[in-house]
């Protein structure tokens, strides 16, 4: 089923979005800066190597909250490892306009 984007009003967090839907490896890891930071429930994680993973098997099942001028994303997420529950991805764009931090985790 697919999920409803329109609620996402950021342009770079909708691509992001995008991709992680679709499990889109290339159009994913374009959106962010080299440098970038991963926070997971707060623990630092290997951005790369965490998402070369987690593309093709975990996606939003719903979106059902845009904050923080569209860069915060909450809602029920699906993990083939997790299961089912709600999550929270925050975004931060750096000058360039790509993405270089984002905190996922549980939302309760």
């Amino acid at each position: 089923m697919a999920v409803d984007l329109k609620k996402l009003t950021n342009r770079k967090v909708k691509a992001a979005i995008e991709a992680l839907q679709k499990g889109d490896h290339n159009a994913w890891f374009l959106l962010f800066a080299e440098e970038v930071v991963l926070y997971d429930d707060g623990n630092q994680m290997q951005f790369n190597n965490f998402f070369k993973k987690a593309l093709g098997h975990e996606r939003f099942t719903s979106i059902d909250k845009v904050e923080n001028n569209g860069l915060d994303v909450y809602g029920h997420f699906h993990s083939d490892q997790w299961g089912d529950f709600k999550t929270f991805f925050k975004f931060q764009l750096n000058k360039e306009g790509k993405i270089n931090r984002l905190d996922i985790g549980q939302d309760h």
